[in-house]
Formats: C-alpha cells, structure tokens, sequence
C-alpha cells in the first residue's frame, strides 16, 4: 500500500485538542482528559476539527489521546464500548473532514486530510506522571498490549 503522504511536502497537524475544548468550555479535570469529552459532547470534537481543517490543518488528530481501555474501564465501560469509542473519534474528524471536503474542495496542489491516530504514552493512564521518565516498571509485553489494542481499533 502506498502512502498519501509524500516526502516533498509540508503537512500541518492540528493544533491541541484539549486546549481548545476547554477553551470551549469543556471541563477536563478527569483522568480521561479530552476523551472525556467523547462520552459527554462529541459534536464539541467535531466542530474543533473542522476548525482545525478551515484553518489549514492537513492532519486531524483524534481525540483518543487518553482514551484507554483501562481508563474506560474504569468508568465502568466494557472492552466492547471501549472500541465504539474509539472508533467514534476517528469518525468525528472523519465527518469534519468529509463536511470541509464538501465545502471547500482541496485543489490538485494540497492533498485531502489526514485522520491520525491519537494514542497516549503507558504512564499518561496512570496519573504518576511515568510518561515523563519512561519509568514504568512493567514488562514491555504490558507496555505492547496497552497499544496494540488501541491501534489496531484507530
């Protein structure tokens, strides 16, 4: 499969997700973070987005930086709500993207945007701040099951 992306270009990835939700209003002060907001207001993801992609942005990051398995978890949602959220977040900037495409068509010179996969460091769900040292003290086969099953839903 070859890649849409090409070497010779410049591509803009969107700005910070969460800082713009709470700029919103959105209130983050959850272990969740940003993807709280995909339990509680996810038209507020997807209009970010499209903001995003009207200002430039060739490359949407999906709001599913913190959204872990255990971390949903732990809220009381089960591995099966877990992948619908995940792939609710990658839905939300597809739509964003999709309604900026109808709107306002890419010309020959700019590729169509990207949808990336936003998937938090092993420490971030932990709240220990770990993701800053690296120092995790796990196998790395935990640290590789933590990211494979976000991955392979995004």
């Amino acid at each position: 499969m070859q890649s849409p992306l090409r070497a010779e270009t410049r591509y803009v990835i969107d700005g910070a997700m969460a800082t713009e939700l709470e700029r919103r209003g959105a209130d983050l002060r959850d272990t969740l973070w940003s993807a709280k907001v995909l339990l509680e207001s996810p038209a507020l993801i997807e209009a970010v987005h499209a903001d995003y992609f009207a200002a430039g942005a060739d490359i949407a990051l999906t709001a599913s930086y913190q959204a872990t398995f255990a971390g949903f978890g732990a809220r009381g949602i089960d591995a099966a709500g877990t992948r619908s959220l995940l792939r609710l977040a990658v839905e939300l900037a597809e739509r964003a993207r999709d309604r900026h495409l109808a709107e306002s068509p890419s010309t020959a010179n700019r590729p169509a945007p990207l949808i990336g996969a936003s998937i938090g460091a092993f420490g971030a769900h932990r709240h220990d701040g770990s993701e800053y040292r690296g120092d995790y003290g796990v196998a790395a086969a935990t640290i590789l099951d933590f990211h494979r099953r976000p991955f392979e839903v995004l």
